[in-house]
C-alpha cells in the first residue's frame, strides 16, 4: 500500500512536472519576441527624432511643421486626440510662452521597429524640463511615434504620448 501511493505521487509529480513545462513552452510560443529594426533604420528614426526635438528645443515651429504629417493624430492621455492644425496651434502658443521648456531622449530608451510598406515605430521615453524658482522642473514621460516614409520623406504620422 505504501509502495502504491509513493508510486501515485511520483506519477502525479511527473505529469504535473511535464503538463508545467509544456505551458511554459506553448506560452513562449505564442509571445514572440519582435524583431528589432536593422540598423540602418533604427539611426535613420532616431535621426528624425533628433531633428524634431531640436526644432522644438530651439523653437523653429517651420521645422517642426516640415516633420509632421498633415493628417497627423496626436493622442494625449491627459489632453486627448489633437490633428495637425490643433498641434500646430498648440505648439505656437507654447513657444510664445518662452518656458525655457526642453525636451531629451531618455538615454537607452529608444526602440525601433519596422511596419512592413509603411515605415516604422518609434517607442521610447523621454524627458521635459523647465526652469521653475531656479531649478529644473523635470518629468519623464512615455511615447510611440510612427514614421511613414513618403516620396518627399519620412513623416510623423502618429503620436502617442502617456504616462503624465
Amino acid at each position: 500500500m505504501k509502495r502504491l501511493r509513493t508510486a501515485i505521487f511520483y506519477v502525479s509529480f511527473v505529469c504535473i512536472t511535464a503538463a508545467c513545462s509544456a505551458s511554459r513552452k506553448s506560452s513562449s510560443e505564442v509571445t514572440k519576441p519582435f524583431a528589432t529594426a536593422s540598423r540602418d533604420l533604427y539611426d535613420t528614426i532616431a535621426h528624425m527624432d533628433s531633428l524634431l526635438f531640436d526644432a522644438f528645443n530651439n523653437r523653429d515651429l517651420d521645422k517642426q511643421k516640415a516633420i509632421f504629417a498633415t493628417d497627423l493624430e496626436f493622442y494625449h492621455d491627459n489632453g486627448g486626440l489633437t490633428n495637425y492644425d490643433q498641434l500646430v496651434d498648440n505648439t505656437r502658443r507654447l513657444f510664445d510662452q518662452n518656458n525655457g521648456l526642453r525636451r531629451t531622449l531618455v538615454p537607452g530608451s529608444l526602440e525601433v521597429y519596422p511596419i512592413k510598406d509603411y515605415g516604422a515605430i518609434e517607442i521610447g521615453m523621454h524627458r521635459y524640463c523647465h526652469p521653475e524658482n531656479g531649478k529644473d522642473d523635470c518629468g519623464t514621460f512615455k511615447f510611440v511615434h510612427i514614421w511613414q516614409k513618403r516620396p518627399d520623406g519620412w513623416k510623423l504620422t502618429r503620436v502617442i504620448s502617456y504616462g503624465h
